[in-house]
């Protein structure tokens, strides 16, 4: 059985390498500056990124989520090499962390607004 060749491209084609090696470099390469940026806005956390919130979150929590998501999909996309996939599976793959990711998101709003409306009207003390 003939093995299909592997796209050696990264960023949607702007970044080719020759190897495979070249590209698990540029790979790791990648997520380490990523992960890099992460630990240094971790450490200093800057004034102006923690005074502010955009939807009951600091903007510091909304940069470190957006690159945890860009860190997710280089692992899948080219570790786990869900890019030689067939579309059927990437699309099951990802269809089904969108259903399970919105549906916590459901349950942790609905309880996490009835918990602030149990301690709100004073049913329970906060003792904590």
């Amino acid at each position: 059985m003939a093995h299909a060749e592997q796209n050696l491209a990264i960023f949607r084609g702007r970044l080719k390498f020759k190897t495979n090696i070249q590209k698990i470099w540029g790979v790791f390469i990648l997520l380490s500056i990523i992960t890099t940026v992460e630990v240094a806005l971790g450490i200093s956390k800057p004034a102006f990124l923690t005074k502010n919130s955009l939807f009951a979150l600091k903007y510091l929590n909304w940069i470190f989520l957006v690159l945890t998501v860009v860190k997710a999909y280089y692992i899948t996309w080219d570790f786990m090499h869900m890019r030689d996939e067939k579309m059927g599976l990437r699309r099951a793959v990802v269809w089904s962390a969108i259903f399970l990711i919105c549906f916590l998101l459901f349950i942790i709003l609905l309880e996490g607004d009835y918990i602030f409306n149990v301690y709100s009207e004073n049913y329970i003390k906060f003792d904590f």
